[in-house]
């Protein structure tokens, strides 16, 4: 698959990408969909050991600035907004790329999750949207664009996916409702929701290259989503194209979701 481009699409524009993991994530690919297009790009680790490879990854790349924001601990959100003012003063987008469950929760039944995951699942797949949100609203100029990701199997019962399904449901229902908060002070709130990829997060979900293989077999486009399809798609929501778009969910997936197999 081609990369998509380069433009001045995004030019001026300044945001986050929270977070990455690797060079093979999604988040990567939007923040450098992001960067060939004009935008100043923060790029977010997890914590100060993931920190060292999103470092490697912008070192020597002029416009992407690494940050480090723990989704798990409050006292970590404040800190973060002190820094993105110190660097950018406001952003124009804001990337939320963080979904995580306990294994044991993925491959028992759905029937047998525990409490404990559940509220792991939760946590950190869908209220770390809300918090992220929420902290950096007094950052955000109006026209921002927040963008959060999701997977089909929030709507549509999948075998191996389980708590993390409803982890996703909850986490797009969230984007409706701070759609409507936010959009008071003219932020957009939108989900990508792309299909199955061979990424670090998507392999704790079992079965993983089965599940590509058959979405590239029964896609109208008779391949599988990458992840520039998805980076397309949000230099888009980022861009002022988008301006009118808000509280949707929009699969970049080759057209899976929209047929009956």
């Amino acid at each position: 698959m081609a990369a998509i481009g380069t433009s001045n699409l995004l030019q001026g524009k300044k945001g986050l990408v929270l977070n990455v993991t690797n060079k093979n994530s999604i988040g990567w690919a939007i923040a450098e969909g992001a960067l060939n297009h004009g935008a100043e790009v923060g790029v977010g680790a997890q914590n100060e050991r993931m920190l060292e490879g999103v470092s490697k990854l912008v070192t020597g790349v002029t416009g992407m600035t690494p940050f480090v924001i723990d989704f798990g601990d409050d006292e970590a959100f404040p800190k973060l907004v002190d820094e993105v003012k110190a660097v950018y003063g406001e952003i124009d987008f804001l990337v939320h790329s963080a979904a995580f469950a306990p294994k044991e929760a993925m491959l028992n039944p759905f029937i047998d999750t525990t409490r404990s995951d559940f509220a792991i699942a939760l946590d950190v797949s869908c209220y770390s949207f809300i918090k992220l949100a929420s902290e950096l609203r007094p950052v955000m100029k109006a026209g921002t664009s927040v963008i959060t990701l999701s997977y089909l199997g929030s709507q549509r019962g999948m075998k191996n996916y389980n708590v993390m399904g409803v982890a996703k449901a909850g986490l797009e229902s969230a984007a409706r409702y701070l759609a409507i908060d936010l959009g008071e002070i003219g932020v957009r709130v939108n989900v990508l929701s792309p299909g199955p990829m061979n990424t670090v997060a998507a392999r704790g979900v079992p079965g993983l290259m089965s599940m590509i293989e058959f979405v590239a077999s029964k896609a109208p486009l008779k391949r599988a989503a990458v992840q520039e399809d998805v980076a397309g798609a949000a230099v888009w929501l980022m861009s002022d194209l988008s301006q009118g778009v808000t509280g949707e969910i929009i699969f970049v997936d080759a057209g899976y979701n929209t047929v009956a197999l």
